[in-house]
C-alpha cells in the first residue's frame, strides 16, 4: 500500500469510527435528553454552556448555534467563572455543563454555587456515575465505545458525538419554537441569507432622478437618448400624472431596428408594451428575482396602489445585492 492509499485508509477509518459513534448516542437518547430539551425551551432566562478545554470549544459552539436558532444561550469558561464570571448566572437560567468524564475539577468547582442558585443544572458526560452526573438536575450520557485517534487519548469520537448531540438539541428546540427562516434572517443580518430574507425591492430600486421614465408621446429618439443615460436597459412610459402605462426595452429596440429603417415621427406609444411586470416597493427583493424569473423577463417596475409610477430594479441590481 502506498502513502495515498495509507492515507486515505486511516481517514476513512477516523469517519467509520465517529459515524459508529453517532449511531451509539442515537440509540441512547431517553427520557433524560426530551427533559433537558424541555428545559432549555422553557427557560425563563438563559442558556449558560460551560466546559473545559476540548468540552469548551464544543460549549461555544454549541452555544452559538443555539443563539442563531433561536435559543438565547452564551458560553461562560468554568475557571473564569470561579473568578466572577458566575455573576453572569442568574436565577432561572439553565446551565448546561460538558464534561467527557464528568470530573472536570473547574467544574466541580462552581457546583456548589451554582446549586445555590435557582438555576437548573443540565451535565453532558460520558459517565453517569461521575460527580457532575450525581449533582446534576438533568444527565445526558454522551458516550462512546472508542475514539478515533488510535492512541485512544485524543478526544476524536467523544467529541463529535458531544458536538452532534449540541446540534441535535439546537434543533429540536428551533422545530419546537417554529422557528422561520425570517427569524434566522434576524440573527444573520450581514450574512447572505439575512440580506435575501430582510433585503426589500425598495432597498435596491432606482428611484427619482435615476428612474428611467418617460411621459406618453415622447419622441421615440429622444427616448432612446434617455434610456441609454439611465442604463437599465429599459425605459417606463407614464401619463401626466405619472401612472405607469407601458415599458419600453433594449430587446424591442433591437426587434424595431431589425424590422424597419426609419424612424421619423414615432413615439414610446407606438412600440411600447401596455402591460409592463410590475412589483410593489414592500415587496422582498427574492419576491422581485422570482418574479423575473417566472415571467423571462429581465428588469421590473415598481408602482404604488395607485398604479403611479416609484421605482425600477434589474437583475443586475439583485446580482449585485447578491440575491442572485
Amino acid at each position: 500500500m502506498n502513502h495515498s492509499e495509507q492515507y486515505l485508509a486511516w481517514a476513512s477509518d477516523v469517519l467509520h469510527t465517529e459515524a459508529d459513534g453517532l449511531r451509539e448516542i442515537a440509540a441512547g437518547l431517553d427520557e433524560n435528553f426530551v427533559r433537558a430539551a424541555d428545559a432549555l425551551l422553557h427557560c425563563k432566562g438563559r442558556v449558560v454552556i460551560t466546559g473545559m478545554g476540548k468540552s469548551g470549544h464544543i460549549g461555544r459552539k454549541m452555544a452559538a448555534t443555539m443563539a442563531s436558532t433561536g435559543t438565547p444561550a452564551f458560553f461562560v469558561h468554568p475557571a473564569e467563572a470561579a473568578h466572577g464570571d458566575l455573576g453572569m448566572i442568574v436565577d432561572h437560567d439553565v446551565v448546561v455543563a460538558i464534561s467527557n468524564s464528568g470530573e472536570s475539577d473547574e467544574i466541580a468547582a462552581i457546583i456548589p454555587a451554582l446549586k445555590r442558585k435557582n438555576i437548573t443544572l443540565v451535565c453532558i458526560t460520558a459517565r453517569p456515575e461521575s460527580t457532575m452526573a450525581r449533582h446534576a438536575d438533568i444527565h445526558i450520557t454522551a458516550a462512546v465505545s472508542q475514539e478515533a485517534c488510535p492512541l485512544g487519548l485524543a478526544p476524536t469520537t467523544s467529541t463529535t458525538a458531544v458536538m452532534a448531540l449540541g446540534d441535535a438539541l439546537a434543533v429540536v428546540l428551533l422545530r419546537a419554537r417554529r422557528f422561520t427562516p425570517d427569524d434566522f434572517a434576524l440573527s444573520h443580518p450581514a450574512g447572505s441569507l439575512g440580506k435575501r430574507l430582510l433585503l426589500r425591492v425598495a432597498d435596491i430600486m432606482h428611484s427619482g432622478d435615476a428612474l428611467p421614465a418617460v411621459v406618453s408621446g415622447t419622441l421615440l429618439k429622444d427616448a432612446i437618448v434617455f434610456m441609454s443615460e439611465k442604463g437599465l436597459g429599459m425605459l417606463a412610459v407614464t401619463g401626466q400624472t405619472g401612472r405607469l402605462k407601458g415599458i419600453l426595452t433594449d430587446g424591442d429596440l433591437r426587434r424595431l431596428f431589425q424590422q424597419r429603417d426609419h424612424f421619423a415621427g414615432l413615439t414610446v406609444d407606438d412600440i411600447m408594451h401596455p402591460d409592463p411586470k410590475t412589483i410593489a416597493a414592500d415587496k422582498l427583493a427574492t419576491e422581485a428575482l422570482k418574479h423575473m424569473q417566472e415571467n423571462h423577463v429581465n428588469g421590473l417596475l415598481v408602482t404604488d396602489s395607485d398604479g403611479l409610477l416609484t421605482g425600477a430594479l434589474n437583475m443586475h441590481d439583485l446580482l449585485m445585492a447578491r440575491i442572485v
